[in-house]
């Protein structure tokens, strides 16, 4: 059983990586941010999971909007056009000589930049923002992909926008760090979190769908991050006359569905098999199988 969607084999290759940080490519080993930075001091930041399939980031365009209006919903110049940021992971991917290869995944940072005291005041801050574009060979576990993942409802809540916008992409992740946390201890592979009225939200770093007759239901996005992958899914649910719904249901729904599965960038589409010890389904169902290959599809078309 995997761990989680974002388990993967290791590679020896990341250990001779060059990492990105602020335009100079630099060994893995020296690859530092000051004591002082935003990101480190207080998690000021955005960031995005990359994903490179057939040489190209994938979809790439959707993940700049989210960045760039992550960035200026908190008031923080990235201090790099989208030219120059496409630029910059260019070299980053070419510099690594990873053009060609299949399962590269990039982590790209930004915070604030050097703040010259501890405190949260963006007003102290003395330098540009911090860029740092980290390369690896990953790919998820094809047992992931094939098996599937267990879900365990944590206490934990996605909050509501008045207290920290789930829309934010930021560097800031105790809200699902502690859900992980709880998941993890109770045997399960990751958490399940509700929002505030009790209904499902999304998981701690994936989003959560349910298949019932022949329908496919995800959560209204009120209580989410805008996920790049569950907009895809739903897309092609709609492109291929598959009833989707963004819609409030409850853990009821869940335990009573036909199938269910979650999606992010690294690892795609990803069956879940089983939710707080409820059986759902041995491995992929026929409606995971069947959207699994439709978004390779889309993939291969947006990499063309």
């Amino acid at each position: 059983m995997a761990q989680g969607t974002h388990e993967f084999v290791a590679d020896p290759r990341n250990e001779t990586i060059l990492i990105n940080v602020n335009g100079t490519l630099v060994p893995r080993a020296q690859a530092t941010v000051s004591v002082f930075d935003s990101g480190f001091m207080l998690g000021d930041g955005v960031w995005e999971g990359l994903r490179v399939h057939r040489g190209r980031i994938a979809f790439l365009e959707a993940h700049l909007d989210r960045l760039y209006e992550g960035a200026k919903a908190i008031a923080m110049d990235i201090g790099l056009t989208r030219d120059a940021m496409r630029q910059r992971l260019d070299d980053t991917i070419d510099g690594n000589t990873m053009r060609g290869e299949q399962g590269v995944h990039i982590r790209l940072m930004v915070t604030r930049g050097i703040r010259s005291t501890p405190y949260q005041d963006p007003r102290v801050v003395i330098s540009p923002a911090t860029v740092v574009i980290i390369p690896e060979y990953k790919a998820p576990l094809p047992a992931t992909i094939e098996r599937g993942i267990r879900l365990f409802t944590v206490h934990v809540r996605r909050g509501d926008p008045a207290v920290q916008d789930q829309k934010l992409n930021s560097h800031s992740k105790l809200n699902c760090i502690t859900a992980c946390i709880q998941a993890a201890q109770a045997g399960a592979d990751e958490a399940l979190m509700l929002d505030p009225h009790g209904f499902v939200a999304t998981c701690n770093s994936t989003h959560f769908f349910i298949v019932r007759k022949g329908e496919v239901w995800t959560s209204t996005g009120h209580y989410c991050l805008g996920g790049i992958t569950r907009a895809n899914v739903i897309a092609i649910c709609r492109e291929q006359g598959i009833p989707v719904f963004e819609k409030n249901f409850s853990l009821t729904d869940v335990y009573g569905a036909d199938e269910a599965f979650v999606t992010g960038t690294f690892a795609g589409v990803v069956p879940v098999t089983e939710v707080d010890g409820r059986k759902l389904t041995e491995g992929r169902g026929p409606m995971v199988e069947r959207l699994q290959g439709h978004y390779r599809d889309l993939m291969d078309r947006d990499c063309q």
